[in-house]
């Protein structure tokens, strides 16, 4: 009975670790759960993609098919906000992407499919070679990004993905938290260069340096993060 119920405690430890991102937070304003965010199949169990060349990686989607019932409207230049539920519990990078809905589709209707991804944030961690990492969304309860000001107007897909190492010492042991928000874009100047776009599935492979890490031991003293270099204007 002693072992079952650590056992139950452990699972349901791990559980409240893992993490959704539920709403969108723009000028203020919070939208509702699964409002302007396509609702994820671990809307109820919050767990994790383990590997990376599922289908799932694409947007974590529920639903293949079917769209959020709106779709945010954003200055280009301004903040998109994610909240999280309930908070960040494992360590690793936060990324930011936008794919650029394509004529003939709309935010709801575009399934964020093929080369269509460009990175515009990513982070590492502070403390390398101390033992002690620090990574900026360590306990976070809302993460955003900043829409650059040269993207072109129109709507997007926006995807967030935290990337839990803390398991990732072996192939598929690193979890993979996602959400795609739908936005529409203005005011942007239209010059970005994007470089080469990169598909969900395809951008990482279980083997790069990023996706299987060993983040106690040794020491690391380097982190790569994984897929395209982050855009500028």
């Amino acid at each position: 009975m002693k072992f079952s119920s650590s056992v139950a405690l452990l699972a349901a430890a791990g559980a409240q670790a893992h993490y959704t991102f539920p709403k969108t937070v723009v000028d203020g304003v919070t939208s509702a759960e699964w409002e302007t965010i396509r609702i994820t199949e671990n809307h109820y169990s919050h767990g994790p993609v383990e590997d990376v060349t599922s289908s799932k990686m694409t947007c974590y989607q529920r639903d293949v098919g079917t769209g959020a019932a709106k779709t945010v409207s954003v200055k280009a230049g301004g903040t998109v906000g994610f909240t999280v539920d309930t908070s960040i519990g494992h360590p690793g990078p936060l990324h930011f992407y936008m794919a650029k809905v394509p004529s003939g589709k709309t935010a709801a209707t575009f399934d964020g499919k093929g080369a269509v991804w460009f990175k515009i944030y990513e982070d590492g961690p502070s403390g390398l070679g101390t033992g002690t990492l620090k990574w900026p969304s360590d306990g976070k309860t809302q993460v955003s990004v900043k829409v650059p000001s040269c993207v072109q107007n129109g709507e997007y897909l926006l995807r967030v993905e935290h990337i839990a190492l803390h398991s990732a010492g072996n192939v598929g042991g690193a979890q993979l938290y996602i959400s795609c928000a739908q936005l529409s874009v203005t005011g942007g100047s239209g010059t970005l260069n994007t470089g080469s776009l990169v598909s969900f599935p395809g951008a990482y492979k279980a083997t790069d340096p990023g996706i299987l890490f060993q983040l106690y031991w040794p020491t690391p003293t380097s982190y790569i993060n994984p897929g395209p270099p982050v855009v500028s204007c």
